[in-house]
Parts: structure tokens; C-alpha cells; sequence
């Protein structure tokens, strides 16, 4: 499956229902997410059922991340498991919602197929620029907020009416926590970092001094949401813990803030101690950690694209031309004795496949190619060997 090609939504969704239920309940659901990083809002990983070809960036792993979570929210709170029906629900939270910031290029491209149209707005809530240069620069690509987004569908499930006002309390609550958090240490680069991150992945409210009202306990204290209580407590120990440390300071805020919530003494250090963990494995990965200046972030994103689409591209055309030595040997085996019909239909396709990647190995070789071929396999699909194709739903 690929993330970043169309298409990829469907291909989930005939993976997922062939197989068994992995989370029964909200609490394995959500301390799967927390394990990859996305209540985080950092994501490092994704589900073990969920094959890729190529490793995938963090804005993909978003992606396969944000859908798990908003698929496993409807089974459990519906109890039902059809995909087309998920789809259609979360179409419509999205557009209650009014979340679409796609462009009008992409509006002509994803025609009326409802998880074609899903794809560009699940796009426009994981990336925070809405263009690809804005993307390159950014090195804050992806939304750290998009647990906001499964609380809302869970909420949405059970009660459409003022899920729009729903989220702009959850964005309220959370930026307050963060802010709040990072005024009870001492701030480095790391913490600028990390306040930046969540105020540029803010949809529903403005990120200025009138949000920072001091009034967000008070809306705590009567918050009766179990989960909504538990990201908020995962939140504010993210934000504590973000400097590996814990000041007394900040062990006083971060307690005080857990018993407002309702959580034990006990329930609290978990959450630090899961924090702990999380930052001691993926420390090197986690990309507001890294300082450097503009131009190294620059230089950083575009080498990653670059070796991102040579690498996938390249493996791509190697799987062709292994596809073709079967050819050769059927074609062989043609001389001495009749083909049987299937290997005949094989033979049929393979050499489809074989004509129809003349056009892409030209791209390929052409200077940039590498960087052309993506935009080829999107606007053409059916122009492409079918190696080419990730996220082919096998009948």
C-alpha cells in the first residue's frame, strides 16, 4: 500500500476486512496509537497488518495512523465493520466539519467516488501547508492534532449536532495544556519547537493571547470524557518530559493537572514513564529535536524526497523487468508445447505491461525524472505497468 498514490484509502479497506478484530476496546485502541507515536501527534509507526514495499515518511505513516484510528473508533462505538459504510459516515463528519482545503487542481482530479474525495481531505488535515513548496520548507509538515479529529468521530458518532464548536473546545484545551505545561519549566529551543508544532496545527481557533485565558481548568474540572481526559493527560507529560527531565516544577504541574482530570497518583507516572520510553526509542527520529538552521532543514527535506522517489521508483522497474524473465520463459516454453489458458492470459499481460512501460522508462531516464514520475503515475494510472501500481486491490 501506498499512502501517497490513489487509491490507497480502497486498498485499506480490503486489507482491513480480511482481517481478524485487532482492537476489541478503546483502551487497546488507543495504547496502539500512543505505541506509534500518533496520540503524540509524532508518528514513528504503523500497524503491524498494514505491508508496505518501501519504508514510509512520517506524513504517510499519519495517514495509515489517522485512518486506523478513525476505522477502529467506528467498529467499536457502531459495532458494525463494513468499510463502504465507514467511509460514507466519515465523509460526512468531514464535511460537518468543514474541513476541505483542497485545491481546485485536486477537486478536478479526484472525481465522485466518495474515498477518492476522502483522500484529499484526509491530505489537507495531515499536512499544515497547502502546497508542495510550503511542504519542502516546512520542517512541520505534519498535523500534531489529528488525535483531535478520532475524539471528534467518536463524538460524532454517538451525537452530530455542534461537533464544529466540539472541536474548537478540544483545540482550546489542548493548546492551553501545552501552553500552561511549557510555562511551568524552563523553556530551551526544544520546547519553541514543540509550541510551534502544535499552534501551527490548529484548525478551528486562532493560536493568540485571548485563548490563554487561564479559564481551562475550570473546563476540566467538569470534562466527564474518559479518553479526552487521558490524551489531555498524555499531552501535558509529552510536553513536561519533552527535555528528557522533571523539574519539580513541573512535577507539580503535571500532577495537580492529572487530579483535576481524576487520574491516581499511580495513573500519572504511567503516563510519564510511557512518555519516557517513547522519547528514549525514538529520540533520533523525532524531528522537532533537531536543531539546525532553514537551509539545512531545506537541503534535509529535499534529499529525503529525492531518495524517496528514486528509491521507490527504481524498485518499481526492477519489479517489471523481473516480471518480463517470466515472460521469456513462457514464451520459450511456447515453442515445444501449447500454452494452457492461464498461461496464455499471463502471457497477454505481461506483454501490456512490457509496452506500456516504454513511456515510463523515458520519464524515468529523463533528467528530473525521478521527480516527473510520481506526477505521471498520478495523472495516468492506466498508462503504467501494473508493478507500478501500490495499492492494486487484488480480485
Amino acid at each position: 500500500m501506498n499512502p501517497s498514490a490513489n487509491g490507497w484509502i480502497d486498498k485499506f479497506g480490503s486489507i482491513v476486512q480480511r482481517e481478524p478484530p485487532l482492537y476489541n476496546d478503546y483502551q487497546s485502541l488507543y495504547e496502539a496509537l500512543k505505541t506509534f507515536g500518533f496520540v503524540y501527534g509524532i508518528n514513528t509507526g504503523i500497524p503491524n497488518f498494514i505491508n508496505t514495499q518501501h519504508s514510509l515518511s512520517e506524513d504517510e505513516m499519519a495517514k495509515v495512523n489517522l485512518l486506523t484510528a478513525l476505522y477502529g473508533t467506528y467498529k467499536i462505538e457502531s459495532k458494525k465493520t463494513d468499510f463502504h459504510q465507514f467511509i460514507t459516515k466519515l465523509f460526512k463528519f468531514y464535511q460537518e466539519l468543514k474541513v476541505d482545503n483542497s485545491s481546485f487542481f485536486h477537486k478536478i482530479l479526484i472525481g465522485k467516488k466518495t474515498s477518492a474525495q476522502l483522500e484529499v481531505l484526509i491530505d489537507s488535515r495531515v499536512y499544515l501547508e497547502d502546497n508542495i513548496v510550503g511542504k519542502t520548507f516546512s520542517s512541520f509538515i505534519t498535523n500534531s492534532l489529528l488525535f483531535i479529529d478520532v475524539l471528534l468521530f467518536k463524538e460524532f458518532l454517538s451525537n452530530a449536532s455542534g461537533i464544529r464548536e466540539e472541536a474548537q473546545r478540544l483545540e482550546y484545551l489542548t493548546i492551553n495544556i501545552t501552553y500552561h505545561a511549557l510555562n511551568s519549566k524552563e523553556k530551551n529551543k526544544s520546547d519553541e519547537r514543540l509550541a510551534q508544532l502544535f499552534a501551527s496545527s490548529l484548525t478551528f481557533i486562532e493560536s493568540d493571547a485571548k485563548n490563554f485565558d487561564g479559564m481551562y481548568r475550570e473546563k476540566l474540572l467538569g470534562n466527564t470524557s474518559v479518553w479526552e481526559n487521558q490524551y489531555f493527560l498524555d499531552i501535558a507529560c509529552l510536553t513536561v518530559w519533552e527535555d528528557k527531565s522533571l523539574e519539580y516544577q513541573e512535577s507539580e504541574f503535571v500532577f495537580g493537572f492529572g487530579k483535576d482530570l481524576g487520574f491516581t497518583e499511580e495513573a500519572i507516572r504511567q503516563s510519564l514513564k510511557e512518555v519516557q520510553y517513547f522519547f528514549k526509542i525514538n529520540s533520533r527520529s523525532v524531528p522537532f529535536l533537531k536543531d539546525s538552521n532553514l537551509a539545512v532543514q531545506f537541503y534535509d527535506s529535499m534529499a529525503k524526497v529525492v531518495k524517496k522517489l528514486i528509491l521507490r521508483n527504481s524498485k518499481r522497474l526492477q519489479g517489471e523487468l523481473a516480471q518480463s524473465k517470466e515472460l521469456v520463459f513462457l514464451l520459450s516454453k511456447s515453442t515445444v508445447r501449447d500454452l494452457t489458458p492461464e498461461e496464455k492470459k499471463k502471457v497477454q499481460n505481461q506483454l501490456l505491461d512490457i509496452f506500456k512501460s516504454i513511456p515510463s522508462l523515458a520519464i524515468f531516464i529523463l533528467p528530473g525524472g525521478a521527480v516527473l514520475l510520481p506526477i505521471f503515475i498520478k495523472l495516468i494510472p492506466k498508462l503504467l505497468p501494473s508493478s507500478f501500481d501500490d495499492n492494486r486491490i487484488e480480485k
